[in-house]
């Protein structure tokens, strides 16, 4: 394998990463809504002790933070400084020659660098999910009379 595969083998394989995150991501938020809707319609019409009120409370406190996590995670960065972002603020000829030069790289680095944003975003949100899911389910015990 030469140098320019390799190259072009790690680029590839960054910018699979961002769309696999983003997949999960999108994937998530789905699972949180639909988790949200039927908390919802399940609880607004039900009397719960307070103690199931406080940490049901709590565990959709852990699931709008989740959400915004989430959100963030596929944000678009627009002031990245590789690809079309820096192509916007470009002349016609700058574009040219940035297509000519390999700047392949960069876009590595700076790629791998938006990954990693990306990735742990979706980790504290996926451990926000979790925790959430173990509060819905203690308020539900609670709501159903495993604790007076």
């Amino acid at each position: 394998m030469t140098a320019s595969d390799a190259v072009g083998a790690a680029h590839a394989e960054v910018k699979a990463e961002i769309a696999r995150t983003d997949t999960k991501t999108s994937l998530l938020l789905a699972f949180v809504g639909a988790v949200l809707l039927g908390v919802w319609t399940v609880a607004k019409d039900a009397r719960l002790p307070l103690a199931a009120l406080v940490v049901g409370g709590a565990a959709i406190l852990s699931l709008l933070i989740a959400l915004g996590l989430l959100l963030f995670a596929v944000r678009p960065n627009l002031r990245g400084h590789h690809g079309f972002c820096r192509w916007a603020t470009e002349t016609p000829d700058q574009v040219g020659e940035g297509l000519r030069a390999d700047n392949r790289c960069v876009d590595i680095a700076g790629l791998s660098r938006l990954a990693m944003v990306k990735y742990r975003r979706l980790q504290r949100a996926v451990d926000l999910i979790g925790a959430a899911m173990l509060l819905l389910t203690t308020a539900a015990v609670i709501a159903i009379g495993g604790a007076a």
